[in-house]
């Protein structure tokens, strides 16, 4: 396996892709453990699927992926079921295509290059991504590999090999929410609600008082500058100046007019909805009050109260 791809392709991946291999791998691997007899321990289960996106030019963007029913033992593939996926993706998304697959491991494999070529009639250079599921807590980057197909010349004999491909991690705003609110939603070290938040409160009050800190070193520099005690330096002004240019945005006549429309719509929903729920509760009283009286009424002859 050569060591880093010549194809000159730009790969973007999107956290999407990740959350949904390391999810298979992990229902895979929980249903394997459940179903074992207690005895030696199995080698960790690899798990396939196929990832889509869009190849606009040199640039390869990979959105989402798919599970894939693979037979190890014959190294066949479920073309039916490809094809319906494939079909059902484009009626949502009719800009996906199939760009590859991807699988679980340390390491690509010998035969993986089956599965590779078996995705070469749907696309003639297929990607493979390769998670690593062990967890390294040396490691910095993320254990995700993008590989690709090149042929290559070995002992006289053409053949395809995989070669490593650099990619870089595309997010949308959706995505970004999705995937702080999936490594927020359990402490790792198994601590309440009341300590992950005051955890992110932390980080919070130690980011802002870092920027306060940076901003008083801008101001005394400025000062400084200003009263002569050290020079002047046109470059530097001039990027002050651009950055303070950007604040004024908020203090703007229409700033605030959103601002205050925002606000007021914001209160009336608030309203409303103490409205709506005096009402539910002043209705649950009446018909409480209906059925006690309407009892009673029977008893003495009086009619009901509404």
């Amino acid at each position: 396996m050569a060591s880093s791809s010549s194809s000159g392709l730009t790969f973007k991946l999107h956290p999407l892709v990740i959350v949904n291999i390391s999810d298979h791998y992990t229902r895979v691997k929980s249903q394997t453990n459940g179903c074992s007899d207690g005895g030696s321990a199995s080698p960790p289960p690899r798990v396939y699927g196929c990832v889509i996106g869009v190849q606009r030019g040199r640039t390869v963007e990979i959105f989402n992926s798919f599970e894939l029913l693979y037979d190890p033992v014959t190294h066949s593939l479920d073309r039916a079921f490809i094809e319906k996926k494939q079909e059902l993706y484009k009626k949502v998304f009719p800009h996906f295509y199939i760009l590859g697959w991807y699988s679980t491991g340390s390491d690509a494999e010998e035969s993986d290059m089956h599965i590779h070529k078996a995705l070469m009639d749907i696309n003639e250079s297929p990607v493979y991504v390769l998670l690593n599921p062990s967890i390294n807590p040396a490691q910095k980057d993320l254990p995700v590999t993008i590989y690709e197909s090149e042929l290559h010349v070995i002992d006289g004999i053409p053949q395809l090999i995989f070669v490593c491909s650099s990619y870089t991690i595309e997010t949308v705003e959706a995505e970004r929410i999705s995937v702080d609110h999936v490594a927020h939603l359990k402490p790792s070290d198994g601590g309440s609600a009341a300590t992950q938040l005051a955890a992110h409160l932390t980080g919070i009050h130690s980011a802002i008082k870092m920027l306060n800190s940076r901003i008083r070193v801008l101001h005394h520099y400025l000062v400084a500058m200003q009263k002569g005690e050290i020079p002047c330096e046109n470059s530097l002004l001039r990027q002050v100046s651009s950055l303070l240019r950007r604040l004024p945005a908020i203090e703007s006549e229409k700033f605030q007019d959103d601002f205050l429309m925002e606000y007021n719509d914001t209160l009336l929903i608030a309203y409303l909805a103490m409205f709506t729920n005096c009402s539910s509760t002043m209705n649950e009283l009446v018909d409480k009050f209906n059925t006690a009286y309407d009892r009673h009424s029977r008893r003495g002859g009086r009619t009901a109260f509404i």
